[in-house]
């Protein structure tokens, strides 16, 4: 288990500064402990308590399969969340977020696979039958898209959640997710609105250390749930083969010992029961009413325990496009906690749960999530996956 965050720590870090006060935005006076020298001070218990709660989300939306994004351009986080998210395996934005990464994802896609086919023509020869000036263009052509896309080449679809370093910087990127209603994880400083943000990290965004020990504690969590999927892996596929290679058990007829050493003398089955009732004097059976009056006479008659009803698994709804743990949670609590349950709503069903679990979640577009679910219900997989690559996170 990662090693839990303290204090001191964030206070050694720096992760306490905050803002000047003329700057602040008011949505973040929860999160402020108090004003110094004209600097806001940010509440590090508040900070730490947020900091595993935004963990443990991260923790299961990795174990679940689905990849985090992160978003970091300014120049205090890039080499740094380059370096901590690339030993996750985990895709991440570190030159400059290219628009409509989120809800144009099918051009995106096309920009990566565009890559991969220069990348093919230098492994078959075909570049090197091009004339000079068209080589130097797909080189540099290359070097463009490596250089905006590099880090997302392998991601095949859209992400599971977006972890952002300053809010305020990266503004487009949370409007496309809010869009897509996909969660976002951040690190906000008293100068950012935290209000679009799902899982806030109140912290200084501005200095490189703080910023290093906030992600080596979600990298850490993020690569626990990695650790926990590979597990679960392994045992699933140990179970399997261990029921293909499991000999077959053999039915064998009960012999009796005495009669296979041929000691036991053979008995006519006539002369056995004539034997028997002639030792046991018959016994006769009392009536059948007579016996039940005696039972319901001697003992109180005992009323059967309701029987419990069986606790059915919940399904991973966050595999739904644009679902994310803690929609997946209030839907939970409204007693819709499989894909079936999901498929059978329709969206102003939808729509009423979402309200009424707060106005964060009123503006969330469940209009394809019945769709979705039906398709996962049903085990079609692989096209639910076809459908949420090409139709840009579940907005037809």
């Amino acid at each position: 288990m990662a090693k839990k965050v303290e204090v001191k720590d964030l206070l050694d870090a720096g992760v306490h500064f905050g803002h000047l006060t003329r700057k602040w935005n008011p949505n973040m006076a929860p999160y402020i402990y108090m004003e110094r020298n004209g600097i806001h001070v940010i509440n590090l218990y508040k900070t730490v308590a947020k900091l595993e709660e935004a963990s443990e989300a991260l923790k299961k939306i990795a174990s679940s399969g689905r990849k985090v994004l992160f978003v970091a351009t300014k120049k205090q986080a890039k080499d740094i969340v380059a370096e901590k998210v690339a030993n996750v395996n985990m895709p991440f934005i570190t030159e400059r977020w290219p628009g409509g990464m989120l809800t144009n994802f099918v051009t995106i896609r096309k920009a990566v696979k565009k890559m991969a086919s220069i990348d093919r023509m230098k492994k078959d020869g075909t570049f090197n039958t091009l004339s000079k000036k068209e080589r130097l263009q797909v080189d540099r052509l290359r070097a463009k898209l490596e250089k905006n896309l590099g880090s997302i080449s392998e991601m095949t679809r859209l992400p599971g959640a977006l972890f952002i370093v300053d809010t305020m910087r990266e503004h487009i990127a949370v409007k496309e997710a809010q869009k897509l209603n996909i969660p976002i994880f951040a690190m906000v400083d008293t100068n950012s609105d935290p209000r679009p943000i799902d899982f806030i990290i109140p912290s200084n965004d501005d200095a490189s250390r703080s910023i290093e020990v906030i992600m080596t504690q979600v990298t850490n969590a993020i690569a626990e749930g990695l650790a926990e999927r590979k597990s679960e892996k392994q045992a699933g596929n140990e179970g399997e083969e261990g029921k293909a290679h499991r000999p077959k058990k053999k039915v064998v007829e009960a012999v009796d010992k005495d009669e296979v050493a041929g000691t036991k003398p053979k008995v006519a089955k006539k002369e056995k029961e004539a034997a028997v009732v002639a030792e046991e004097p018959a016994k006769k059976e009392a009536p059948k009413k007579e016996k039940e009056a005696a039972v319901v006479a001697e003992k109180p008659a005992k009323k059967e325990a309701p029987k419990k009803a069986k606790k059915v698994a919940a399904d991973d709804l966050t595999k739904v496009e644009g679902i994310g743990p803690k929609i997946s949670e209030v839907f939970q609590s409204a007693g819709v906690t499989s894909f079936a349950d999901l498929a059978g709503k329709s969206e102003e069903d939808l729509k009423t749960i979402l309200s009424e679990a707060g106005p964060r979640y009123a503006s969330k577009n469940p209009a394809s999530w019945p769709k979705q679910a039906k398709m996962a219900a049903d085990g079609k997989w692989d096209e639910l996956k076809e459908w949420q690559d090409n139709t840009k996170a579940g907005v037809e």
